[in-house]
């Protein structure tokens, strides 16, 4: 594959950027350099920001069911530009193509689908007579250009997630990629030609400071991020300066909690399936087992050959691939290095291979409440178990986070699901599973991991504001 050097997206054209500084893009499986990508200057920031807000007037006038049709054809586009989305994706992240095609391509076609159902179906007020002599009623309008920032850990999902509900609700957008995965955005970008008006939808790449530069910038009515609690701070404090919106979603630190009643082999996958998915990089992962201590010991043998028996490294048959880049792969190792000597490593705990930052499936025991590794977003293959004796201590545990963005509880009994569905502090509680997501439900969470919904009818109502209307008779 030849080194591709990247450009921007503006106006409904590639366009080499301003900015003179350059960064590489590393392929995480062969640590090569695949493409080089611009930091987009100010002057780049302006004319995407510019190209959006001349493309909003006629946007913003399209109908429901225009909109809905564009995002059904962009549907099509993306599905029929699968192999072109794997590779790019493939390169960026090293995940294994088949994930690449099956929970991204696929599922985001879907997700679009969705929204492209949900631009028609803005809710609100009824019309009506509140005061006497005077009808009211209420209008859910676009609100205009808004900027998006999104992660490494789903490049093309990610995107995805973001303009999705802001292009049903008839924004325009400017979006950067993460720094380290922007190939797959740019050939999303391209399946958008022809599809959505020039200037509806623009790429600029960059690192950190041209995200800055979106989030200080006076066009955007909203700023949304998907990254870490740093990144949300600096997002949230620049749109308090400009009386931005901001919608954030930050991460997670989930825990499982396991009761004795249920099958703990099965358990003891599901949860493992869970927690190693894309190599645990997925702030919905389980993270943080918390187990009844009268199945401590047997849970943690079967969590144990769940692991040794999941595959990773640069082969075809693994289930995941790489850790993102080699600043994240050594905070990873840094975490698990680290661990306290209370703390035991049952299994993993090590690189796989010379080349490339492949990482073991790794459980870890004994650990304590306030240990870094029970309180702090890991983002790796790494699992942790403690054991409980009552449920106000699970949900003890459970809760004692600063993160709030997903949970699960195991057991088959109807009155503990209930109340743990209740009292778990997280944005979303699942019952005997852990990470399947539908595109009509919503996805956010409380506390540090952030506020706004991704997904579901209540992201386009994010991407909205509401106008009250008052008529004399």
């Amino acid at each position: 594959m030849p080194h591709e050097i990247l450009q921007n997206f503006i106006g409904g054209q590639f366009v080499a950027a301003h900015g003179e500084a350059t960064l590489d893009v590393v392929d995480p499986r062969t640590e090569a350099v695949v493409a080089t990508s611009p930091v987009s200057d100010g002057s780049d920031v302006d004319a995407a920001m510019a190209a959006a807000e001349a493309a909003f007037p006629a946007w913003k006038r399209t109908t429901p069911s225009g909109r809905q049709k564009a995002l059904l054809a962009l549907a099509d586009a993306l599905e029929a530009g699968s192999d072109r989305l794997v590779e790019a994706q493939h390169r960026n992240t090293g995940q294994p193509k088949a994930l690449i095609a099956s929970e991204e391509v696929a599922v985001g076609a879907d997700q679009l689908r969705f929204f492209a159902g949900a631009a028609r179906q803005a809710t609100g007020l009824a019309s009506g007579e509140f005061l006497e002599g005077l009808t009211s009623s209420v209008r859910r309008e676009p609100i205009g250009v808004v900027a998006q920032v999104t992660p490494w850990n789903y490049p093309l999902m990610m995107a995805l997630w973001k303009i999705g509900p802001a292009l049903a609700a008839g924004n325009t957008i400017v979006l950067k990629p993460s720094d380290t995965t922007p190939e797959s955005t740019l050939v999303l970008a391209e399946l958008t030609r022809g599809v959505l008006p020039d200037g509806v939808f623009n790429v600029v790449l960059g690192d950190a400071s041209t995200g800055a530069l979106l989030t200080e910038h006076p066009t955007p009515g909203l700023v949304a991020i998907t990254g870490s609690v740093r990144a949300g701070r600096a997002v949230a404090t620049s749109g308090a300066e400009g009386l931005k919106r901001v919608h954030l979603e930050l991460g997670g630190k989930a825990p499982v909690v396991v009761f004795p009643d249920v099958d703990l082999t099965a358990t003891a996958e599901a949860v493992t399936q869970a927690a190693f998915f894309n190599a645990g990089q997925d702030c919905t992962a389980a993270t943080r087992v918390i187990v009844h201590r009268d199945v401590h010991d047997a849970f943690v043998d079967a969590l144990v050959t769940a692991a040794e028996n999941t595959i990773t490294g640069d082969v075809e048959d693994a289930f995941y691939g790489p850790l993102n880049n080699a600043r994240h792969f050594a905070q990873v190792v840094a975490a698990v290095d680290g661990l306290p000597e209370h703390a035991t490593v049952r299994t993993g705990g090590f690189r796989v291979g010379d080349t490339g930052f492949f990482y073991a499936p790794t459980i870890v025991a004994d650990v304590r409440q306030d240990d870094p590794i029970v309180q702090d977003e890991t983002f790796g293959p790494v699992l942790t178990v403690q054991a409980f004796d009552t449920d106000d201590e699970a949900l003890e545990l459970a809760n004692g986070v600063r993160y709030a963005l997903a949970s699960s509880v195991w057991t088959t009994d109807h009155t503990t699901a209930e109340r743990f569905a209740r009292d778990l502090d997280f944005g979303c509680v699942w019952i005997n599973t852990h990470i399947p997501l539908a595109a009509e439900m919503p996805h956010g969470g409380f506390k540090q991991s952030g506020y706004g919904k991704d997904l579901s009818a209540y992201s386009v109502d994010d991407y909205t504001r509401i106008k009250h209307v008052m008529s004399a008779h």
